[in-house]
């Protein structure tokens, strides 16, 4: 794969990408920065086509990339269009709302807008708590036997349940329980709460099993929540009009959404990008199957620590280096409006 093949392979593959036709020798000789007769570049594109990086669809018909070549083309050629000032002040414009800007506020509009800017179905989901540890649990008596259970991690994560109980606590079971609590949970990591911990928390409470034990069950399914993710899909109509991909696939995708779930977990830094030929692939398992398509992720943080994922899902034959800075541009500007508000806020709750 010398210079001039990869030069080649981009200018098939920006051709395709503009075209949608299979591009000929003709074409890429015609460019201005590829000064080679014809004859040698029908012979480079068949060695890119032994690689694996071209096909031709037709014997008389030009190459068309493959998704590895496109992989190629990604990590080799690409350069990705820089945003103007309009367009990221525009972006920022969409990013923003009508209301207060929450975490989950800002993903429900990063991923409209770009399912809207890129017109391709948008996704995204928030990290598993994998490494927070259980900073806090307090039990806060609310009504006559009702007791809401706040419990908070040292990611940040704050979630509260309602229990209504049989009989009212006294101060005694309440100020066992806040003990029994801090000193059974503070410090546990939040993945490490399973079913068999919080039995085993039941019995140990002894003769106080009776009366807290609900609390223990509501607190069992906090952390569940906790552990769950969110994910959040926009724009898959946009699958629909496109007709490079096959609509009972994209079907298929809409009623289980969730099956993408494990490749948005994949771990990876920077900008990830899988091809559903790749996909299934290295895992014939994977249900995730809109033939001829791409998912391009990006992750986003809360100050340093990944927060969550954002991507999008479109055809293969895709702009990727218009689609990725927009990518890019998104996860970077919510990573520093999520972490900025966390700052507010405890700022807020200082003295």
């Amino acid at each position: 794969m010398d210079d001039r093949k990869l030069r080649i392979l981009a200018a098939v593959v920006d051709a395709y990408v503009t075209t949608g036709e299979p591009v000929g020798s003709k074409a890429i000789a015609a460019l201005p920065d590829i000064q080679v007769s014809s004859a040698t570049i029908r012979n480079d594109m068949a060695v890119l086509e032994q690689l694996g990086l071209l096909e031709q669809p037709h014997t008389s018909a030009g190459r068309i990339p493959t998704f590895q070549g496109y992989k190629v083309y990604i990590e080799k050629c690409m350069h990705g269009a820089a945003l103007s000032a309009e367009e990221r002040s525009r972006l920022d414009l969409m990013l923003s709302g009508d209301g207060e800007l929450t975490e989950d506020s800002l993903i429900q509009s990063a991923t409209t807008a770009l399912a809207e800017i890129t017109q391709c179905a948008a996704v995204a989901v928030n990290a598993m708590p994998k490494f927070s540890v259980i900073s806090k649990v307090e039990i806060i008596p609310t009504g006559k036997r009702l007791y809401v259970i706040l419990l908070i991690t040292s990611g940040g994560s704050i979630k509260n349940k309602a229990c209504r109980l049989e009989f009212d606590l006294n101060e005694e079971q309440l100020a066992f329980f806040t003990q029994f609590l801090t000193e059974h949970l503070h410090g546990v990591s939040v993945s490490d709460l399973s079913p068999e911990m919080f039995d085993q928390l039941v019995t140990a409470m002894g003769t106080y099993m009776v009366s807290l034990g609900p609390l223990v069950h509501g607190l069992y399914e906090l952390s569940r929540d906790m552990m769950r993710q969110e994910l959040t899909v926009n724009g898959t109509r946009n699958l629909l009009t496109c007709n490079e991909l096959d609509a009972k696939d994209i079907v298929e995708f809409m009623e289980h959404q969730d099956v993408i779930m494990p490749l948005l977990n994949d771990t990876f830094s920077g900008i990830h990008v899988t091809f559903s030929e790749d996909a299934k692939r290295e895992n014939p398992q994977q249900t995730f199957v809109i033939g001829n398509s791409s998912m391009i992720v990006g992750r986003y943080e809360k100050d340093g620590k990944e927060a969550g994922r954002l991507g999008i899902i479109g055809p293969m034959r895709l702009n990727y280096a218009k689609v990725i800075p927009y990518l890019e541009y998104f996860t970077e500007k919510i990573s520093n409006l999520i972490s900025e508000k966390e700052d507010d806020d405890n700022d807020g709750r200082d003295p």
